[in-house]
C-alpha cells in the first residue's frame, strides 16, 4: 500500500511539471505574443514579508505618460485600489511601479481565500484605459540568509503571486493554517510566561499544557482584548526530579481535547535555531536548588523551555 501510494505522488508531480511546462509553452508562444501590445509584462512580482506585493512592469509601446495611475485587485464590487508609480524608462519606455498591502488588519487590501486578478488603471482626463499584467514566468525563490515568507507574520495567511492560463498575474490567497505563534517569552524569578496568538482555528476554553517525560503541568491562560493570548507557569513546577535537563513543550488545548504546540513558524529566516536564539537564565526557584533555564526553538519551530540542574549544587 506503502509503495502504491508513493508512486501515485510521484506520477502526480509528473503531470504537474509537465502541466506547468504546457502552460509557460502555451504563454511564450502563443499568448504572449498575441497580447504583447495590450497587456503591462511584469519583470518583477513578489510577496514580501508575506503580506506585500511588489511589482515592477513595463508597459506597451503605444502607453503614454497618464495624469493617474492605479494598480487594482480584484473585480467587481470587490475591487482594491492603490496608487502606482508609472514613468519614463531607459530608451523611452514606460514603466510601472506599484505596492499592494494585503490585509484589512494592517489598513490594506480587505482579502480572504481565493484569487484576484490585477490589473493597471491609466487615466488620461476622462479616458481611462485597463492593462493586465502579464507574467510570463512565476517567482522564484531566492538564496540567501533569508527566504521569501510562506505566510504573513500577521494574520497568518499565505499569498502568492500566480498566472491565469492565459499568463494574467493574480493575487492567490489562502487561510491561515491552525498554529500557535509565540511572541514573546518572559522569564523571571517567580516563573515562565509565555504570549501567542492563536491563527487559523478557534480553542474555545482554552488551557495550555506544560508536557516533560512523564510529566505535566496544566496551567489557565488569558486571552487579551489584543488577540495576544499569555499563560504562566511557576518554575518550581517545572524543576527537574533527577541530576539531568528535562524539556519542556507548550501545547495550548481546548475543550475539544485538540491541541496546538505552541511555536515561531512566521518568519523568513533560515536558521532560526540561531536567530532566535534566546540567552539561558540562572535562577533558584524558592525551595528549590538553582537551575538553568533555557527557552529554545527547535529545528520544526516548537518552543522548547529546558530546565538544567546547577552542577555546582550538586
Amino acid at each position: 500500500m506503502r509503495l502504491r501510494r508513493a508512486h501515485l505522488n510521484a506520477a502526480g508531480r509528473r503531470l504537474e511539471v509537465r502541466a506547468a511546462a504546457l502552460r509557460s509553452w502555451l504563454i511564450l508562444r502563443v499568448f504572449l505574443p498575441m497580447r504583447s501590445g495590450r497587456t503591462a509584462r511584469l519583470r518583477y512580482a513578489a510577496v514580501l514579508d508575506g503580506h506585500t506585493v511588489n511589482l515592477h512592469a513595463e508597459l506597451p509601446a503605444s502607453v503614454t505618460l497618464p495624469d493617474r495611475a492605479h494598480l487594482v485587485l480584484g473585480s467587481g464590487r470587490q475591487r482594491y485600489e492603490s496608487p502606482a508609480r508609472v514613468y519614463e524608462g531607459p530608451g523611452g519606455t514606460v514603466l510601472m511601479d506599484a505596492v499592494v498591502l494585503l490585509g484589512a488588519e494592517m489598513g490594506g487590501a480587505p482579502v480572504d481565500a481565493g484569487r484576484r486578478q490585477l490589473h493597471l488603471r491609466l487615466d488620461h482626463g476622462r479616458r481611462t484605459r485597463r492593462l493586465p499584467l502579464l507574467l510570463v514566468e512565476p517567482p522564484v525563490p531566492y538564496e540567501g540568509p533569508t527566504k521569501p515568507m510562506a505566510a504573513s507574520g500577521v494574520t497568518g495567511r499565505r499569498h502568492r503571486i500566480g498566472r491565469s492560463v492565459t499568463g494574467s498575474a493574480r493575487v492567490v490567497t489562502a487561510d491561515a493554517r491552525p498554529g500557535a505563534e509565540v511572541l514573546k517569552v518572559h522569564i523571571t524569578h517567580a516563573g515562565v510566561a509565555v504570549d501567542f496568538r492563536v491563527l487559523g482555528t478557534r480553542i474555545d476554553e482554552p488551557r495550555a499544557e506544560f508536557l516533560a517525560s512523564g510529566r505535566r503541568i496544566q496551567q489557565p491562560v488569558a486571552v487579551g482584548e489584543d488577540g495576544i493570548t499569555r499563560v504562566e507557569v511557576p518554575l518550581e513546577g517545572m524543576t527537574p526530579r533527577r541530576t539531568r535537563p528535562e524539556h519542556w513543550d507548550v501545547v495550548v488545548c481546548g475543550a475539544s481535547g485538540t491541541g496546538l504546540r505552541l511555536g515561531r513558524r512566521l518568519h523568513d529566516v533560515r536558521n532560526p535555531l540561531r536567530v532566535f536564539a534566546m540567552r539561558g537564565t540562572v535562577i533558584a526557584p524558592p525551595g528549590h536548588r538553582p537551575l538553568l533555564v533555557q527557552p529554545r526553538y527547535t529545528a520544526a519551530g516548537n518552543l522548547r523551555i529546558t530546565c538544567t540542574p546547577m552542577p555546582e549544587a550538586d
